[in-house]
């Protein structure tokens, strides 16, 4: 215990119990203590890179743009992402789909999308303020880059990539089905006319070679 000088003229200070002969022999190396202690403890070390860091299911990490099951994008360039974004990080601009070019069910598409991970603070907001679920955050935290330019990712950067059965797009959506249906989770894969219109509009296709016809019971 600290011994206290409380005399009734003197402002009242602490002074430390006086070291005995054992603790004044190993005072020096006292710090140590600790360190030699967790030699006989399990490691706790992560070896990363080595090995690849754990992460929790819902950790928030780089953005992806998500697809339907027949490739055309969930984007519909809303910007309601980019509106609800603290730190002002998500450029969206939005196009008009045309019957040449249909890149998402309905009228527009994200023709431009950016996410400056300079500014981005993961908050997540973005991803409650999409009506379409096209805005996810996977698991990727390995971000770091050598120049701040490469922190600006592009649409080509967050868009994931093709799944087996998926056509690239721009194609025209599921014959009988609108917009809403495609919301509802009403598309399973690929039509054949679908895949028969990339062929006549862009034979060099390389996604038509894994592309997977859905047979119309597929199709909710």
């Amino acid at each position: 215990m600290s011994k206290k000088n409380d005399s009734k003229n003197e402002e009242m200070r602490f002074e430390h119990d006086p070291k005995g002969p054992i603790g004044e022999f190993f005072a020096p190396i006292a710090g140590y203590g600790v360190t030699i202690s967790s030699f006989f403890r399990p490691t706790v070390t992560e070896q990363y890179p080595r090995e690849p860091a754990r992460v929790m299911p819902r950790f928030h990490g780089r953005h992806q743009l998500n697809r339907y099951a027949d490739g055309l994008e969930k984007c519909i360039g809303c910007e309601l992402c980019a509106w609800a974004c603290p730190a002002d990080a998500i450029l969206v601009e939005a196009a008009s789909n045309t019957p040449e070019a249909q890149y998402s069910p309905g009228e527009r598409f994200g023709n431009v999308y950016q996410i400056n991970y300079l500014r981005c603070i993961f908050c997540g907001m973005c991803i409650e303020a999409c009506p379409t679920r096209a805005l996810t955050m996977s698991n990727d935290f390995e971000l770091a880059t050598y120049t701040r330019a490469d922190d600006i990712y592009e649409k080509q950067d967050l868009l994931v990539p093709l799944s087996d059965g998926m056509l690239a797009p721009p194609h025209p959506m599921v014959e009988g089905l609108n917009d809403g249906d495609y919301y509802r989770g009403a598309v399973s894969g690929a039509t054949q006319s679908q895949i028969d219109w990339v062929k006549e509009h862009r034979p060099e296709d390389p996604s038509l070679a894994n592309a997977r016809v859905v047979a119309k019971e597929e199709i909710r």
